[in-house]
C-alpha cells in the first residue's frame, strides 16, 4: 500500500487542483470539456450495446467507467467534477477562486461537455441508421426507449417526477465526484483506474441521472426518432439534473471531505484585525483572543 495517499493529503490534492482549473484559458476549459463529453458518450453507447447484447444492464454498468478513467486521468474537463473540485479552492481562500471566477469556469466547461456530447450523438445517430438509409438496431431502440425514460416519464409525474429527477442527480455526483476525488488517494495508475471504476459503478448501475451522460443519450434518442423536445430535455431533464449534481458534488463530496480533513495548510488565512497604536492605560497587558 505505499502509494496510498491520506485523505488529509487527498484534501491538498483537491484544493491545488481546484485552483488550478480556475487558471485553464476559456478555449482550453471548452477543448477539454469536449473531448469528455464525447468520451463519456462513447462509454455511454458501449453500455447500452452491451446490455443489449447480454440482457444484462449489469454487464454494461461494469464497462462504462473506462470512460470515466480516460476523461480524468487525461485531464479533460467534466462539470460534475468540477462541481467538487473547485467550491474546495474557495473554501480554502485561494486567491483566484472567488465565486464569480467559479461560475464562469463552470459556464465554458457546461459548453464544452455540450458540444462533445451532441456532436457524438449526431455521428452515432448515422452509424445506427447507415446515414438514415437502414432501420434501427436494437441499440438505437434502447436509446430511444432510454431518452423517452429520462424525459417523459418524469414529466408524467409531475412535481413528483421533478423531486425524483432532481434527487436521482444529487446521488449520482455524489458518486461521480467521490470517484474523481478518491483518484487522489493513489499515486499508480493502476489504482486510481480501480478508484475510478467503483463509485462509477455504482452510479451507472442504479440508473442515476448524470448531466453529461444526459447531453449524449438524450439528444441520439431524439435524433433517432424519439418522442422528446428541446423543452422536454431541459426542463424534465438537464436542468434539474445539473442543478442535482451541483448540490451532491460541492456538499455531499467535495465540502464535505474538505472540511473534515483540512489542515492548517489547506484552511483559509484570516487575517486577525490590527490594534491601534495607542492602547488606553486600563487596556495595557491586554491581549484579545480572536
Amino acid at each position: 500500500m505505499m502509494d496510498y495517499v491520506k485523505p488529509h493529503d487527498v484534501v491538498k490534492d483537491m484544493v491545488s487542483t481546484g485552483a488550478l482549473k480556475l487558471d485553464v484559458p476559456a478555449s482550453h476549459l471548452v477543448i477539454r470539456g469536449a473531448l469528455a463529453g464525447a468520451y463519456l458518450g462513447i462509454a455511454t453507447s458501449m453500455a447500452v450495446t452491451a446490455a443489449v447484447e447480454t440482457g444484462s444492464w449489469l454487464v454494461g454498468s461494469l464497462l462504462f467507467p473506462i470512460g470515466l478513467c480516460i476523461a480524468i486521468l487525461l485531464r479533460t474537463e467534466i462539470i460534475t467534477g468540477s462541481f467538487a473540485l473547485l467550491p474546495c479552492a474557495t473554501a480554502a481562500g485561494k486567491e483566484n477562486a472567488c465565486v464569480s471566477r467559479v461560475l464562469v469556469n463552470w459556464g465554458w466547461v457546461f459548453l464544452g461537455n455540450l458540444l462533445g456530447s451532441v456532436v457524438y450523438a449526431a455521428m452515432l445517430a448515422i452509424v445506427l441508421t447507415t446515414a438514415g438509409d437502414a432501420g434501427l438496431s436494437a441499440t438505437g431502440t434502447k436509446l430511444i426507449a432510454i431518452a423517452e425514460a429520462k424525459t417523459n416519464y418524469y414529466a408524467s409525474h409531475g412535481s413528483a417526477g421533478m423531486l425524483t429527477v432532481f434527487t436521482k442527480a444529487v446521488l449520482c455526483n455524489w458518486m461521480v465526484s467521490l470517484a474523481v476525488v478518491f483518484a487522489f488517494a493513489t499515486t499508480s495508475l493502476s489504482g486510481k483506474i480501480l478508484a475510478i471504476w467503483g463509485p462509477t459503478l455504482l452510479f451507472f448501475s442504479q440508473g442515476f441521472e448524470h448531466a453529461v451522460v444526459n447531453m449524449f443519450v438524450i439528444p441520439v434518442g431524439m435524433l433517432l426518432g424519439a418522442h422528446v423536445t428541446l423543452a422536454d430535455w431541459w426542463i424534465w431533464n438537464q436542468i434539474p439534473v445539473t442543478l442535482g449534481n451541483l448540490v451532491g458534488g460541492m456538499v455531499f463530496t467535495g465540502l464535505a471531505i474538505y472540511f473534515t480533513h483540512r489542515t492548517p495548510a489547506t484552511a483559509p488565512v484570516v487575517q486577525a484585525p490590527v490594534e491601534s497604536a495607542t492602547v488606553p492605560e486600563h487596556g495595557r497587558g491586554y491581549s484579545p483572543s480572536f
